[in-house]
């Protein structure tokens, strides 16, 4: 299966997430974003290796990596391979001793590893189809827009799908991505529903 490489875009969080964070990976040859919540440690682990900070004592990551290179193993890659009930799955696939093999991760932990070994990050074709959220370049625009005269106003001659995703081109502009996958995942259940 060929992978899509992404890269990270960014960390946000809201004030209402409760002490979630959005990752936030983006396509390296094309414009969708991959949001994905994880946990505030998760965050900060990444965020101290993106910003070269290195901490008194090694952090659970560092000792990840510290052992894989004193067996000799290399991580190839990190792959999110799989989104089910919502929750993503990943695998951390490294060489050692001519073999080659995979670990299952969570994503954040994943990519926390992947910062600090230089490794590349993939996405299954399927997981960004399903989460993915087009950019304006991709035609985020070409979503429903409203004539209405209040922005904050939803037209109601939509349908609720379309109203949807109106908030969804609004999260995705004002970089809130949390919010951003919460309405994807809505949508998406909705469509289904359609269906």
């Amino acid at each position: 299966m060929d992978f899509i490489q992404v890269d990270i875009i960014g960390l946000s969080t809201s004030p209402s997430s409760g002490g979630a964070y959005a990752l936030v990976l983006g396509e390296m040859d094309g414009s969708r974003r991959l949001p994905i919540i994880i946990g505030a440690f998760e965050a900060q682990a990444i965020a101290l290796e993106l910003e070269k900070i290195q901490p008194p004592r090694p952090m659970t990551h560092d000792l990840l990596r510290d052992t894989l290179d004193a067996v000799g193993a290399d991580v190839t890659d990190i792959v999110v391979d799989e989104l089910r009930d919502g929750t993503f799955f990943a695998k951390i696939r490294y060489a050692h001793n001519g073999g080659d093999g995979q670990l299952d991760a969570r994503p954040s932990d994943a990519v926390a590893l992947a910062v600090r070994m230089d490794a590349p990050i993939y996405v299954a074709p399927a997981v960004l189809e399903e989460a993915g959220i087009p950019t304006e370049e991709e035609g985020v625009s070409a979503l429903a827009t409203s004539s209405s005269s209040s922005e904050d106003e939803p037209d109601q001659s939509l349908s609720k799908v379309e109203r949807m995703e109106q908030k969804l081109e609004k999260a995705i502009e004002a970089e809130d991505y949390e919010e951003a996958a919460a309405l994807r995942d809505q949508i998406a259940k909705l469509k289904g529903e359609q269906n």
